[in-house]
């Protein structure tokens, strides 16, 4: 399933270029830009992505995985589906960007509750930014987050600075994974 999702990632995400001209949410100038939307939106890639990381969390148990909204939203749900089918159920949920300010103000949307275990996901990770706001979030709520899941590691010190808050991070692909398959350098 891993060469699958490198696959309809080169196809469908990244693009390289021989200039810096892709300017990165950090504000940061890169060769490589990978936009994962067009993947965790499509069936095939909900598919792939849902079992990747299903596989990646199951033996911990959680009992929710989610992420900053909106990239992490469909790899979530994803994987809450496919958690259903292979009968040990994780719930999805979603961090807000900015706190709701009407009804019970919360940073989370989903159905957890304080000390419950959790996963976290990001679908890319370079700085690590999106990651390490939703893992305080998710503390700030009382969920105690248990691992962090990359969809792509960037490889640009992202999951090292993660890993000063949750030492526990899988990355399902690499920059350098992706780089080969498309046959960059």
């Amino acid at each position: 399933m891993k060469e699958e999702l490198i696959r309809l990632l080169c196809e469908k995400s990244f693009q390289f270029h021989k200039e810096p001209v892709f300017k990165l949410a950090s504000g940061k100038m890169s060769h490589f830009y990978i936009n994962c939307r067009p993947v965790t939106l499509s069936p095939q890639g909900m598919y792939l992505v849902g079992h990747l990381v299903f596989d990646a969390v199951k033996d911990i148990q959680p009992q929710g995985v989610g992420g900053l909204t909106f990239g992490a939203d469909p790899i979530a749900v994803a994987a809450s589906f496919v958690s259903w089918i292979k009968q040990q159920p994780i719930k999805a949920f979603s961090i807000r960007k900015t706190q709701k300010d009407h009804g019970i103000v919360k940073w989370i949307e989903g159905d957890l509750g304080s000390g419950d275990k959790v996963a976290i996901v990001e679908d890319v990770a370079t700085t690590g930014g999106s990651a390490i706001k939703a893992i305080e979030r998710a503390r700030s709520e009382g969920l105690i987050v248990e691992r962090v899941v990359v969809m792509v590691d960037r490889q640009e010190g992202g999951v090292e600075n993660i890993k000063k808050l949750v030492p526990d991070v899988v990355s399902l692909i690499t920059r350098e994974e992706l780089v080969a398959a498309s046959g960059q350098k």
